[in-house]
């Protein structure tokens, strides 16, 4: 069977433990909080709250917003809409029948509906006007990253290493990707994303799939991590990361392995970097904006993967994918911080704590602000000024 590692604060104590077994300077700490001044602050125009939300669980149940609502979920499978501007309460719905749902790829809307999977091997749809259950389908894996609706279809990538394709309508399956997988990886599915009839997805064997949309053909397989080192944990080699499209380029990063600028009309890298990270990135402008693999915030240019700059002071804090807005760059960590940065320098502007027993997914920006879910569910729609 194969073995999952949580990539959280369980995987960072495993190494420290491990590392504390040699002497203890090499034991991992999480960083103090910062000692920031702030230069902007920002503005709560409603909190609403999502069931229970995702406790200490790993979830990629970040929000998503469309149809001037944002639809949020909680992993015992509540599913709930709120009105995006009053943040009043639209419609909930609970997915989960005799057992619990355990929701933890979602959300994405599209076509009218709400579409989230769960470690259960479940993709549901639902009606993103009303809320009701519109069609539930198993996939065989867990869905541990947002689905990829495009083209008629929902695609989902599996822990069991299989790229599905479900009909948007119906839920019917359409076809199916499958690949190897290794016998330990780290626990995380890197989501789906399309560009010209392809989608492209990370695989936990450490390459980068692309296959065509309308029928699963695999089109090619590019190494982004290659497996080093004497024992499992050292071998890991997963690309968790969603690959970024910014015009003819596509960027991927693997854990224990590289940053990778693809040409996409040749498929052929036009550079890589040696990287380690497992989170989403962000590409904006010339940057490139990642977390690494101890939580150190970096800056790279796109064109040629050379570093920009690197803070350093949120070290091992388990914080989430980084995410832009207001001209900003921001981050979450695991005690219910928000961290916010100057794009151009890495310095800090702002700090703010959300409190609400941690933030576990990158805020969501919207045309005025920002959407942010702590782990216990507390959803904030928030503007800076």
């Amino acid at each position: 069977m194969k073995k999952r590692l949580w990539r959280m604060a369980a995987m960072a104590t495993t190494m420290a433990i491990l590392a504390g077994c040699a002497g203890e300077e090499d034991v991992v700490q999480m960083a103090p909080l910062p000692s920031v001044t702030n230069e902007i602050s920002s503005t709560q125009h409603w909190q609403a709250q999502v069931g229970d939300g995702v406790g200490q669980y790993y979830s990629a149940l970040q929000p998503t917003v469309a149809y001037d609502k944002v639809f949020a979920a909680d992993r015992q499978g509540l599913v709930a809409a709120f009105d995006l501007e009053s943040g009043d309460a639209v419609w909930q719905q609970s997915v989960q029948t005799e057992t619990p749902a355990l929701l933890s790829g979602g959300l994405s809307a599209s076509y009218g509906k709400v579409y989230v999977g769960g470690e259960t091997g479940q993709v549901y749809a639902l009606d993103a006007e009303t809320g009701e259950r519109v069609w539930q389908q198993n996939v065989n894996g867990e869905v541990l990253a947002k689905p990829l609706v495009e083209a008629g279809l929902v695609i989902v990538n599996t822990s069991r290493g299989e790229l599905v394709a479900l009909d948007a309508e119906s839920g019917e399956p359409q076809w199916n990707n499958a690949n190897d997988v290794p016998n330990l990886s780290l626990r995380g599915e890197s989501a789906p994303v399309t560009i010209s009839g392809g989608v492209f997805w990370g695989m936990a064997n450490g390459r980068l799939g692309a296959a065509m949309i309308e029928t699963g053909r695999s089109i090619w397989q590019i190494p982004i991590s290659t497996p080093k080192g004497a024992t499992e944990i050292d071998r890991l080699v997963d690309v968790d990361a969603t690959p970024v499209i910014d015009g003819d380029r596509l960027y991927a990063v693997g854990y224990n392995g590289q940053l990778v600028s693809i040409d996409l009309r040749s498929g052929k890298a036009a550079w890589k970097r040696d990287f380690s990270s497992a989170k989403d990135f962000l590409v904006a402008g010339n940057s490139i904006y990642l977390i690494d693999d101890k939580d150190n915030v970096v800056a790279l240019d796109a064109r040629n993967g050379l570093e920009k700059w690197r803070n350093t002071q949120l070290a091992y804090r388990i914080l989430t994918a980084p995410a832009a807005s207001g001209g900003y760059l921001v981050v979450g960590d695991s005690q219910g911080y928000l961290h916010w940065l100057d794009p151009q320098t890495g310095d800090f502007v702002a700090q703010q704590s959300l409190e609400g027993n941690g933030i576990a997914v990158a805020p969501v920006q919207t045309d005025d602000g920002y959407i942010v879910i702590t782990r216990d569910g507390q959803l904030r729609k928030l503007s800076i000024e």
